[in-house]
């Protein structure tokens, strides 16, 4: 029976896939908190898939397709920056036409080459697949991200709360915004041979829109967004190896389990509460 259980820790795959998961999951639990409170969850979708066509390229031209990846991500960030800046349309509307275009000449890219490697692993991940490369890269741009956002995270939660106090305070806030979309960007990339492009906004969002039902402190968000991420993915890519399903697809499931929980424990407390308020004020008019 023990042998059974610890039968997923013998294989080296599966080793990786668990050092990966270990790396990832700070920078994204983290990352994802800001996000949501800022409102930024399309920004998360939008630069992931925004990644497509500088992955593209860079495959082309024979450069690291991490390298691509930022410089597409930035483009996307920062060009949505200036659209919703310099026009009459909203932010959510200018991501959307941006990241569908730059998604769509991606997709026209990658059906346009002729070879045989295949990139579906950009796409939809490859956490069986993660080599040793790979864990140094996520390895080194999570310690950076997470460094980044744990020393600053006062700074950036000001900017995210309120931009006109943190511009008041001093605060650098044109380096915070950049900041933070250059962490994201950094976040995607670090996230690309694991959980892939499409699935890497769950990374971004559902552990943050979880802890933000949880509690109410950002610090305690912070935390439990981090221990909720941490162990979707352990878990995940346990439970693939025995159910034999995709290790990124399982993890975005026990995420999306775990938000529903969380809601229905946040609706379940808010009933709860309005009741009692409901009963005092009827206690009093009846006084």
């Amino acid at each position: 029976m023990i042998d059974t259980l610890l039968q997923p820790f013998q294989f080296p795959f599966m080793q990786n896939a668990f050092w990966i998961s270990v790396l990832v999951a700070p920078p994204t639990a983290l990352l994802s908190c800001y996000l949501v409170l800022k409102g930024w969850a399309l920004m998360g979708d939008a630069v992931s898939h925004a990644t497509l066509p500088g992955i593209v390229l860079a495959w082309i031209l024979g450069i690291p397709l991490i390298i691509g990846a930022f410089v597409a991500g930035m483009f996307c960030a920062l060009m949505t920056g200036f659209l919703s800046d310099n026009s009459r349309i909203k932010q959510d509307t200018v991501m959307g036409v941006i990241f569908s275009g730059m998604f769509g000449v991606g997709i026209i890219m990658y059906t346009s080459i002729h070879t045989n490697e295949h990139l579906d692993h950009i796409l939809f991940g490859n956490m069986l697949g993660v080599g040793n490369a790979d864990l140094w890269t996520s390895g080194v741009i999570a310690a950076i991200v997470t460094t980044l956002l744990v020393l600053k995270w006062k700074d950036f939660l000001l900017h995210a709360f309120d931009p006109a106090q943190a511009q008041a305070s001093g605060l650098p806030t044109n380096v915070l915004h950049y900041g933070l979309l250059c962490a994201l960007s950094l976040t995607i990339v670090s996230t690309l041979s694991s959980v892939g492009l499409i699935l890497a906004v769950a990374l971004l969002v559902t552990p943050g829109a979880i802890a933000f039902l949880l509690v109410r402190s950002f610090g305690k968000m912070l935390v439990v967004s981090l221990l909720v991420c941490t162990f979707a993915m352990l878990s995940g890519i346990y439970a693939s190896f025995f159910i034999d399903s995709s290790p990124a697809a399982t993890i975005v499931l026990i995420l999306t389990a775990t938000f529903i929980i969380a809601l229905i424990r946040r609706l379940s407390i808010a009933r709860k509460t309005s009741n009692i308020a409901s009963a005092r004020i009827s206690e009093n008019m009846q006084t």
